[in-house]
C-alpha cells in the first residue's frame, strides 16, 4: 500500500511473457494472421471486402498519419468557418446600422433615434441571450483560459452550450458597432472547439481520452484562436504562449504552429472566395516605403512613443479595474444592478453611441468609422496635417478632417474619449474582449505623434543632403503595437502588428517601443488578464513582479501553516469524524503516529468520508441486529433443539399490544435497509428501537433522526439517510393504520425464525443505535481498502520561496507538505505562495 509492491517482479515478468508468446502463437497459428475480431461484423455480405478495406485503410491512416494531424485540422477548419461566418455577420449588422443612417438624413431626429436604437437593441440582447443561456460565456475568456491550463476545472466553460451562447453574443456585440474586440473571446471559443472535438472522437476511443491530452490541444486551440482572428499565426502562437501559459511545452510548439497556420490559410481563402480580396493578402496592408522606412533620429520618438504607452496601458487597467470594483462595492449599485440585469449595458450603449453620434459630438472625433475603417486610415502613409489625402481613401479620410478644426485636435479628443469607453464597454455582462479597441487608440497615439513629427520636420530630415520625410503610419504601426503590449503584458503584438500590416519595415523601432512599454507597465501594473482574474478570485499563482527582491530571500518555513490536520496510521474512526469536522481540505497528510509525524503519504478526503461511512454503515447495523437476535434467541430456547446455518431466516414483524387482529401471510422477506419506500422492516425495525409517532404527511420529513445528537448525525452523510430508511420510515403498508387511530400504542417485535417460533421482545429506546456507533467509532481505523498515495510533493523548510513559486507554477501544484528528515513539520498551499 505504501509504495511496497503487490506481486513479486519477477513472477509478474514471467506471467506477462508467456501472454505476449500466447498472443504471438494464436496470430501464427494459422500460417496467416487471424481477421480482427473488431472486422468480424464487416466480413459478412456482398460488400464485406470494401467495408473491410475500408476500416483497414482507416486504421492505418490514424497509425500512420497520426490522430493529432486529424485534429489539429478539424480544429482548424472548423474555426475558420466560425471566424468567416462572425466577420461576414459582423459587417452585414454594421452595414445595416450604416444604411438606417443614411436613409434617414432628412431629419436628423431620427437619425439620432436609429443611431442609438440600433446598437442598444443588440447589446441588450446579447446580454440577455448570454445570461439566459450560459453566464459563463461574459468576457474575454483568456482569464478563464489560463486557469484551465494550470489544471484547475471550471464547470460549464468548455460546454457546447457555452460555445453557442459564446458565438451569438460575440456576434451581436461586435456588431452594435461598441469599441469592443474580439480576439479574446476567440481564444475561448477556439479551446471551446478543441474541447467538444475530443469530446467526439473520445467516442471512438484513443487518446483523447486522456486528460493530459486535452489539455496540450487546448494550448494549441489558444493559438488557433488568435490566428484565425487576425490572420496572423505566428504571432497568434506567441501571443498564447504568452497570455495563457507560464511554462510552456515545447511538444505543442507544432501542434500551435500547424493548426493556426492551416486555419489563418483557410480564413483567407475564405475572403477571396467571397470576393472580398482579389488574393491571399494582409488584412490591414500597408504601403511604407521600403528603401528608407525611417531615420535613426526618429528612433528617440519612437522610444517617447513605448514609454507613453506603458504608463497609458497601466492605466487602462487600473480604470477598468475600478470600474468593476466600484460598481461591486456599492451595495445599492450592485443590488440594483442585479436585478436589472439588462439595465447597465443598455445604459453604456445609450451613453457611448449618443457621443459617437456623428452630427453631434462625433463629428470631432471619427464617429462614424468602424474600427476597421478606423485602422485602415490610420495607417495610411499620406501626411495628414499637410492635406494630403489619398485618393483611394479620400472618403474616410474626410471622417478626421473638420472645418473648424485641425486633425490634431480630432486625434486628441478621439483618443481620450474612446479611452474610456473601452474601459467602461468592456465592463459590460457581454462575450467582448480589449485586444482591439487599445489596439486602435495606440495606433491613434501613434499617428498623432507621427502628424506632430511630420509638422515640426516638414520637409522630413535631412540626413547628408538627402530628404526623407516622415510616414505619420509607421508611427500608428508602433503604437498600435506599443499599447496593446502593454496592457496585455506581451512582446508579440509586435509579429501581430508585422503579419497584420504585411510589412516589416518598422521591426526595429516597434521592438524597442514594446519593451520599453512593457517594462513600464509591469512595474505599475499587472496585465489586464491577471487584473480579471483578481477580480474573480480564481485559483490561478500570480507572477512575483518586478523590483521585489525580498521575495526571493524568502523560505518555506517563513510562510507555512504549521498547525495542520492528519490521520495517522493507528487512530481510531472517532479521529476521521472530527477530522472532517474540522477541516475542508481535499487531501490530508497520513503520519505513521502523533509523536513521530513520519509522513507516509496522503489520502483523499472522499476516501476517509468512504470509509468512515461504511463502518456506520446501514448494512453493518442490520448485521449487528441479527447476530443479536440469534444470541438473544440462543440463550432462551428450551426445547434444545439446534438452530441449522442454512435454516435461519429472519422475519421482523410489529404487533400491536391491544387485541389487535394476527396477521399470517403479511410477512415478507428482509428488504434493503438503504431503501426510503415504506416497507415491513422499517416498520418492524421501528418497533425494535422504540416507538415513533405517526408519518407525517406527504412533503415532510419523517421522524427520527431529527431527535438525534449531533455527533450521531455528523457521522457521516451517508449514515444519516440509512438511519432515516432503516429506523424511522413511513409505516403507511399496515392495514391497521391507515385506518388511523388517535394514540399509536406500544409495539412488541417478533423476530421469527424459520421452523421455529417467534420470540416476542420489549420496546428498546434510540440510545440504543448511539451506543452502537459509540462502539463502532472507538474501533481502529482498517486502511486496507482506502487508495492512499505514498509520495505527496514534498518540500524542506530551507526551499526558497522562488524556487517554490517555479514549482507550483510548472507542476501545477495546489498545495505541498514540508518536511524535516522525514517528519511533517507543515504545509504550504497557493494561498501561501
Amino acid at each position: 500500500m505504501y509504495g511496497r509492491y503487490t506481486q513479486d517482479l519477477g513472477t509478474f515478468a514471467k506471467d506477462e511473457a508467456a501472454r505476449l508468446r500466447l498472443q504471438q502463437e494464436r496470430w501464427d497459428g494459422g500460417g496467416r494472421p487471424r481477421r480482427p475480431s473488431e472486422l468480424l461484423e464487416y466480413s459478412q455480405g456482398r460488400c464485406a471486402p470494401c467495408r473491410v478495406c475500408a476500416v483497414q485503410c482507416q486504421q492505418f491512416l490514424i497509425s500512420k498519419v497520426g490522430e493529432d494531424w486529424i485534429f489539429l485540422i478539424l480544429l482548424g477548419l472548423v474555426m475558420a468557418l466560425v471566424s468567416w461566418a462572425m466577420d461576414f455577420a459582423i459587417a452585414t449588422c454594421l452595414q445595416a446600422q450604416k444604411w438606417m443612417y443614411g436613409g434617414l438624413d432628412t431629419n436628423v431626429l431620427l437619425q439620432y433615434l436609429a443611431w442609438v436604437t440600433y446598437p442598444t437593441v443588440l447589446i441588450t440582447f446579447s446580454a440577455g441571450f448570454t445570461q439566459i443561456l450560459a453566464p459563463q460565456a461574459v468576457g474575454s475568456g483568456i482569464p478563464e483560459m489560463k486557469t484551465i491550463l494550470r489544471g484547475v476545472v471550471l464547470k460549464e466553460y468548455l460546454t457546447l452550450k457555452t460555445f453557442v451562447a459564446k458565438v451569438i453574443g460575440l456576434t451581436c456585440a461586435l456588431g452594435s458597432g461598441m469599441p469592443l474586440g474580439k480576439e479574446g473571446p476567440f481564444v475561448h471559443i477556439a479551446s471551446m472547439c478543441a474541447a467538444l472535438i475530443s469530446r467526439f472522437l473520445s467516442l471512438f476511443g484513443g487518446i483523447y481520452e486522456n486528460e493530459a491530452r486535452n489539455i496540450e490541444m487546448l494550448a494549441a486551440a489558444c493559438a488557433v484562436g488568435v490566428g484565425c482572428c487576425f490572420a496572423a499565426p505566428i504571432g497568434g502562437v506567441l501571443f498564447s504562449i504568452e497570455v495563457t501559459s507560464t511554462f510552456f511545452a515545447v511538444r505543442n510548439y507544432w501542434r500551435g504552429f500547424f493548426a493556426a497556420t492551416f486555419s489563418a490559410f483557410i480564413f483567407r481563402v475564405l475572403a477571396v472566395w467571397n470576393k472580398d480580396e482579389e488574393t491571399i493578402t494582409a488584412l490591414f496592408k500597408t504601403r511604407f516605403r521600403l528603401d528608407y522606412p525611417f531615420d535613426l533620429q526618429e528612433l528617440p520618438a519612437f522610444a517617447v512613443i513605448g514609454i507613453a504607452s506603458g504608463f497609458g496601458g497601466a492605466l487602462f487597467v487600473y480604470l477598468n479595474r475600478k470600474i468593476v470594483q466600484f460598481m461591486r462595492r456599492q451595495k445599492t449599485i450592485n443590488r440594483f444592478l442585479m436585478k436589472k440585469r439588462l439595465l447597465f449595458p443598455a445604459l453604456v450603449t445609450l451613453v457611448i453611441s449618443t457621443l459617437t453620434f456623428p452630427p453631434g459630438f462625433g463629428q470631432f472625433m471619427a464617429g462614424q468609422l468602424t474600427q476597421k475603417d478606423t485602422l485602415v486610415t490610420l495607417f495610411d502613409n499620406q501626411t495628414w496635417a499637410k492635406q494630403g489625402l489619398s485618393e483611394e481613401y479620400m472618403g474616410l479620410l474626410e471622417a478626421w478632417h473638420h472645418p473648424r478644426s485641425n486633425v490634431f485636435v480630432t486625434l486628441i479628443v478621439f483618443i481620450l474619449m474612446k479611452f474610456w469607453m473601452s474601459a467602461l464597454a468592456t465592463t459590460i455582462p457581454v462575450p467582448c474582449g480589449a485586444f482591439m479597441p487599445v489596439f486602435v487608440i495606440g495606433a491613434a497615439f501613434g499617428r498623432l505623434v507621427g502628424e506632430s513629427m511630420a509638422a515640426w520636420f516638414p520637409d522630413g530630415i535631412h540626413t547628408d543632403s538627402t530628404t526623407h520625410r516622415i510616414v505619420p503610419g509607421g508611427y500608428a504601426v508602433v503604437g498600435a503595437a506599443a499599447l496593446s503590449g502593454a496592457v496585455t503584458h506581451t512582446v508579440s503584438t509586435a509579429v501581430i502588428v508585422f503579419e497584420l500590416t504585411g510589412q516589416i519595415s518598422h521591426i526595429l523601432p516597434v521592438m524597442i517601443a514594446v519593451i520599453l512599454a512593457n517594462t513600464v507597465a509591469q512595474s505599475l501594473q499587472p496585465s489586464l488578464y491577471d487584473s480579471i482574474i483578481r477580480i474573480k478570485k480564481l485559483p490561478y499563482l500570480p507572477e512575483l513582479g518586478w523590483g521585489h527582491h525580498e521575495k526571493y530571500n524568502m523560505r518555506v518555513e517563513d510562510i507555512m501553516v504549521r498547525d495542520i490536520r492528519y490521520v495517522t496510521l493507528n487512530c481510531k474512526y472517532r479521529d476521521l469524524q472530527h477530522v472532517l469536522q474540522s477541516t475542508k481540505m481535499k487531501s490530508l497528510a497520513l503520519v505513521e503516529s502523533a509523536e513521530s509525524m513520519i509522513l507516509l503519504g496522503s489520502i483523499e478526503r472522499t476516501q476517509v468520508v468512504a470509509l468512515l461511512s461504511q463502518q456506520l454503515s446501514a448494512e453493518r447495523r442490520l448485521q449487528a441486529l441479527r447476530d443479536k437476535a440469534l444470541a438473544e434467541h440462543e440463550g432462551t430456547a428450551k426445547d434444545g433443539r439446534r438452530l441449522s446455518d442454512t435454516g435461519v431466516r429472519f422475519q421482523i414483524s410489529t404487533e400491536a399490544s391491544s387485541s389487535a387482529p394476527a396477521r399470517g401471510g403479511a410477512r415478507k422477506p428482509l428488504k434493503p435497509a438503504l431503501k426510503r419506500v415504506p416497507s415491513v422492516l422499517a416498520e418492524s425495525a421501528q418497533g425494535e428501537w422504540g416507538p415513533c409517532p405517526r408519518p407525517p404527511p406527504p412533503g415532510t420529513r419523517p421522524c427520527g433522526p431529527d431527535a438525534l445528537p449531533a455527533a450521531a448525525a455528523a457521522a457521516s452523510d451517508h449514515s444519516g439517510i440509512a438511519l432515516k430508511s432503516l429506523f424511522c420510515a413511513n409505516a403507511s403498508t399496515e392495514p391497521a393504520e391507515a385506518q388511523g387511530t388517535a394514540q399509536r400504542k406500544t409495539k412488541h417485535v417478533r423476530i421469527s425464525l424459520s421452523r421455529g417460533g417467534t420470540l416476542p421482545t420489549a420496546p428498546r429506546p434510540l440510545y440504543q443505535v448511539l451506543e452502537w456507533e459509540e462502539q463502532q467509532l472507538d474501533q481502529p481505523v482498517d486502511f486496507s481498502s482506502a487508495k492512499i498515495d505514498p509520495a505527496p510533493f514534498q518540500l524542506v523548510e530551507h526551499t526558497s520561496l522562488h524556487k517554490t513559486h517555479t514549482v507550483f507554477s510548472l507542476l501545477g501544484l495546489d498545495h505541498a507538505y514540508v518536511t524535516s528528515i522525514g517528519r511533517l513539520v507543515g504545509m504550504v498551499s497557493l494561498k501561501e505562495v
